[in-house]
């Protein structure tokens, strides 16, 4: 569930087998809305409390959006965040050089998160695209490949960093070169099953794949 509204999250996380039998193991009964109000009513501070430790961009995000923009591309970003979370990271990630043209969290598409398409909807609007097929999604999570499958957009999922690999920097380069080959193909399995049309190592690989989207 990485990647959606945090409190959608919580509820996806508190049905999964293993959580959800835990659950009802301890608590005796399965986990209930009252229950996802109130776990989130004590995750939220304690992520607010942290957050702008957690705002440097993913390796190679600045660069690529620098290209971008000098190829005439406009950035716009979704977030499993809400606005009050993205008002702390956005001026922090700007600080280390990312700041999209224009940024959509679910508080701006009534709620509704990753995966429904409506961010990327409201992104388009902002920014005045007219048709989907100009638009190219770029996420590493699973949510973030759905929510533009859904959307009817191009969608590229970015293996190297995501949650769906699940490793720091420093445990991905601890691998041999074959241990890191049979991870990252995992991922990209992972990627394409959820209905990505296309899989990049890193975000430096990006401008190449939108230039032949173009051609």
């Amino acid at each position: 569930p990485m990647g959606m509204l945090k409190r959608d999250h919580i509820r996806t996380m508190l049905h999964m087998e293993r959580i959800a039998a835990e659950w009802k193991r301890v608590h005796g009964h399965e986990a209930t809305e009252e229950d996802v109000d109130a776990v989130y009513a004590q995750f939220e501070p304690k992520l607010f409390s942290i957050l702008d430790q957690y705002a440097a961009p993913k390796p190679f995000a600045v660069e690529t959006a620098a290209k971008l923009r000098e190829m005439g591309l406009k950035i716009g970003s979704t977030t499993g965040y809400t606005d009050a979370m993205m008002n702390i990271v956005v001026p922090k990630a700007a600080q280390q050089g990312y700041a999209p043209d224009v940024w959509i969290s679910p508080d701006g598409a009534e709620g509704k998160g990753r995966p429904y398409p409506y961010m990327i909807f409201a992104n388009m609007q902002k920014l005045g695209v007219t048709s989907v097929r100009n638009v190219v999604k770029v996420g590493d999570t699973i949510s973030d490949v759905k929510e533009g499958v859904n959307a009817g957009v191009w969608t590229v999922g970015v293996v190297e960093g995501s949650s769906e690999l699940g490793l720091s920097q420093e445990e991905f380069e601890a691998l041999t070169p074959q241990e890191r080959e049979a991870a990252c193909r995992k991922v990209e399995e992972s990627f394409r099953e959820a209905g990505a049309q296309f899989v990049i190592r890193n975000l430096s690989q990006l401008p190449e794949l939108i230039c032949a989207l173009g051609n």
